[in-house]
């Protein structure tokens, strides 16, 4: 491992962060002597939360912030516009003026878990490039910009080639989107003296080439430095589950079932991802390294808290903790499970099993709802179903008001009525 001077290179590298950088000694030397210089991460706006696979370029952030440095969050409000084709076998979908402005509006509050924000000399500062690339005139731009980009460079780049690889359409549309992220490096060294794009490995072509450009139309020197692509134990990239995303907003997805995504981590994968989610000094993850067997529940736990904590806080992590405790050990039912609310009318007519695990948010279909209860995995209130369309009601009501639904045994949700 490379040892650096800079407390920032040093943290990231020994965490696992860096997987390639333009010229880490030249950042080095510039980390190392001068406080506050800026660095931005991209992210664009197709959804209104980003999910766990933005949380590299964010943890890098939030590292560079906390040895000294000035991070941007640069919110792609021009280039949702365009589309990123990197790693992806399809145009994305276009999205209008007002979806962009709201999916920006969603996804501030992340940023705010996640970085300080305020005016001082290493406060986090959250920039549009649409406020740039909006009022662009097209030939103008070309003139200017154009002659710096070589066809049959960009040709070579993963983002462009793997698409054509595969004989997959690649529009002139996508086609100029490397072209757009450079200029955005561009106008943030020129703005804001912004000397580093942080991102994940997928985009070190888009991030050559705005080093290049600063180079050749200012003869600026920038630094481009990517992350990993995180994937676990089994090969699949991480961040995928059979729900869907597991996004960062608690509207989409429950601070209870965040914390379960990190406790069911597999084994293999918990060492690096508490070094990459969490703040736990190294010293004390070596400890938790050491855990084998049963034990290594503990380091799970650990992961999942930690991990919750920093994206919904210390409250809601404890409670998703409590809850997953109630659950799982002690066999009860925890306040902070997923709750599904179905007009009491519905309940007490009645309706099949399969119908409600669809309802409950456990199944997609009612098909998947069926191969799930004559598999055995599904339960209402602890008790295994036998009868794909036995009837839920009111009278299956517990206690507390609500029906607990299980689906396999790390998967819950409750029903109440309205």
């Amino acid at each position: 491992m490379t040892s650096y001077k800079s407390e920032f290179l040093q943290t990231i590298s020994e965490r696992g962060f860096i997987h390639q950088c333009t010229d880490d000694e030249a950042l080095d030397e510039i980390l190392s002597k001068k406080a506050g210089a800026v660095a931005y991460a991209g992210f664009d706006c197709t959804a209104d939360s980003l999910h766990i696979g933005h949380l590299m370029p964010i943890m890098t952030l939030r590292w560079y912030q906390r040895c000294g440095h000035k991070p941007i969050a640069l919110m792609g409000g021009g280039t949702t516009k365009v589309g990123d084709p990197s790693g992806k076998d399809e145009s994305r979908q276009i999205l209008d003026e007002e979806t962009i402005a709201a999916n920006i509006e969603g996804i501030k509050g992340t940023f705010e878990k996640f970085l300080s924000f305020g005016d001082g000399p290493t406060d986090t500062l959250m920039v549009n490039n649409a406020d740039w690339l909006d009022s662009l005139e097209y030939i103008p731009f070309l003139r200017e910009f154009g002659k710096h980009f070589s066809v049959n460079r960009m040709l070579s780049f993963d983002s462009v080639r793997l698409r054509l690889d595969r004989e997959q359409p690649l529009s002139f549309l996508e086609f100029n989107y490397m072209i757009l992220q450079a200029y955005d490096f561009l106008e943030l060294s020129r703005r804001d003296d912004c000397i580093l794009q942080i991102g994940g490995s997928d985009q070190w072509g888009n991030i050559v080439n705005g080093v290049e450009l600063g180079r050749r139309v200012d003869g600026t020197a920038l630094y481009g430095l990517t992350s990993p692509l995180i994937m676990t134990s089994a090969g699949e990239k991480m961040g995928k589950t059979a729900g869907g995303a597991v996004w960062l907003n608690g509207d989409r997805l429950s601070p209870y079932e965040y914390y379960q995504f990190w406790r069911n981590t597999a084994d293999e994968d918990v060492s690096r991802f508490l070094k990459l989610f969490t703040e736990i000094p190294l010293g004390e993850i070596g400890k938790l390294e050491k855990l084998k067997d049963a034990e290594i529940n503990e380091a799970k736990k650990v992961l999942a808290y930690e991990a919750t904590k920093l994206c919904h806080g210390e409250t809601a992590a404890a409670e998703a903790g409590e809850t997953a405790k109630a659950t799982f050990e002690e066999g009860t039912q925890g306040a902070a499970l997923p709750t599904v609310e179905i007009a009491e009318t519905d309940l007490a007519e009645g309706m099949p099993a399969f119908e409600a695990f669809v309802r409950a948010g456990l199944a997609n279909s009612n098909g998947e709802a069926r191969r799930l209860i004559r598999g055995g995995g599904g339960r209402v209130n602890d008790t295994v179903i036998g009868d794909e369309s036995q009837t839920i009601s009111t009278s299956d009501l517990n206690e507390d008001g609500a029906i607990k639904f299980s689906a396999g045994k790390k998967r819950h949700a409750l029903v109440k009525p309205f």
